[in-house]
């Protein structure tokens, strides 16, 4: 009788959902800056955050877009054996276009 092999599933295996909390200390140039970012969301979408929610997403967006931080970690990927261009770690797939990367929004080539 032959073990039959299993399928892999269409969902990966959803990321760690444990959020970390980290405390950071600002000077007072760059706190008031967070503070004109936060207007300014408001002002655009309509609706108030507060800095200490937008912070997470601001980092995230720095780092999407960091050429070479990204260079780096596609570095330390493919030495792990792993794909950086499917971080399901991140619970996003990146679209690849010239040189590896795509800005958000960028139009899909597929």
């Amino acid at each position: 009788m032959k073990a039959e092999v299993m399928k892999p599933l269409v969902l990966p295996k959803l990321p760690d959902r444990n959020p970390v909390k980290r405390t950071i200390v600002c000077e007072p140039e760059l706190n008031r800056a967070l503070e004109e970012y936060a207007l300014l969301y408001r002002e655009t979408y309509g609706e108030a955050e507060p800095v200490d929610t937008l912070i997470p997403f601001m980092l995230s967006a720095f780092l999407a877009r960091d050429r070479a931080f990204l260079i780096f970690r596609k570095g330390r990927a493919m030495q792990a054996g792993s794909d950086p261009g499917n971080d399901s770690s991140s619970g996003h797939h990146r679209r690849r276009g010239r040189r590896g990367v795509e800005p958000e929004g960028a139009p899909s080539s597929s």
